[in-house]
């Protein structure tokens, strides 16, 4: 049961990362941001909203917690991050397709999680809503284009 739990607060995690990325990786992808949440603007009808943000323990890395909704239809550009990203998808369905994986689909309920620097990309499926949670380099862009 605790196993679970730790995989579900994870999964919320990772799911704000694949928010974040959405909105914020083209922009960080060019340079124009670190780590730390900005403020960069919706692309593609894709909406992020940073929901807290702490130094993790130990040196040079944050914790970032992101709310990801996307309309049906939302491409999520292929990338990668200098850290972890755990997502859980709270309500609508995703295919996301990992480097040397084959394609999977998650829906309401279900989690995943994007090791650091492994390129991936998205694609929602329905209207989606996304908790995500990055660990992650502090001063390194929060995504790269891949």
């Amino acid at each position: 049961m605790a196993m679970r739990r730790g995989f579900l607060a994870c999964a919320i995690c990772s799911a704000a990362g694949l928010v974040a990325t959405a909105v914020a990786g083209p922009a960080l992808a060019q340079g124009q941001g670190q780590a730390q949440p900005g403020a960069a603007p919706p692309a593609g009808g894709i909406s992020r909203k940073t929901l807290s943000t702490i130094d993790y323990p130990g040196d040079g890395k944050i914790s970032i917690l992101v709310l990801l909704e996307a309309p049906a239809g939302a491409v999520i550009p292929r990338h990668t991050h200098p850290g972890i990203e755990s997502s859980v998808v709270m309500s609508g369905e995703l295919e996301l397709e990992m480097q040397g994986q084959p394609t999977k689909r998650f829906a309401a309920g279900e989690g995943f999680q994007v090791p650091p620097g492994l390129p991936h990309s998205g694609r929602t499926l329905s209207a989606v809503r996304l908790g995500i949670t990055y660990v992650v380099e502090k001063d390194k862009p929060l995504s790269s284009p891949a």
